[in-house]
């Protein structure tokens, strides 16, 4: 079930993009762990990232999309966790080459700074790459000693 699960996690300021991109990918056929937060109101994005953390290093989910209003604390926040590669990504590019080269799995996206369209292209690329594997591995290992 994991496999086909993604997580989402946001504070409020990526409550609306999260909205949409759950939708988006419910739509696709995917199954949502939806990790909060619920609505508008004001949180603190450090829980919601540290929830993230939590649900991959449980195998709830594979991968996980984080969406705050830069992308940045939460994705520092989720990072904590030594089972998560967060990558705050701003294009389809930078969210493929995520993948390919540092095994990410999980992307930040900022609410304020991308449009939902273009957090569409992120968030199609990071699940339809795959690891490159081979030299990156090594770093990727040295990611977690």
């Amino acid at each position: 079930m994991a496999d086909k699960t993604i997580a989402f996690a946001s504070d409020h300021a990526g409550f609306e993009l999260k909205e949409a991109l759950k939708t988006y990918l419910s739509e696709q056929g995917y199954e949502v762990l939806d990790l909060g937060a619920h609505s508008l109101e004001s949180v603190d994005y450090p829980d919601f990232g540290k929830a993230m953390g939590d649900a991959i290093a449980e195998g709830k989910a594979n991968k996980g999309i984080l969406v705050c209003g830069s992308g940045i604390g939460i994705s520092i926040a989720a990072n904590r966790n030594p089972a998560v590669r967060a990558a705050l990504v701003q294009s389809g590019l930078a969210a493929k080459l995520a993948r390919q080269h540092n095994d990410a799995n999980v992307i930040s996206l900022g609410a304020r700074l991308i449009g939902v369209e273009t957090a569409y292209d992120c968030v199609d690329a990071f699940l339809a790459t795959d690891f490159e594997g081979g030299r990156h591995q090594r770093r990727v290992d040295k990611l977690s000693s």
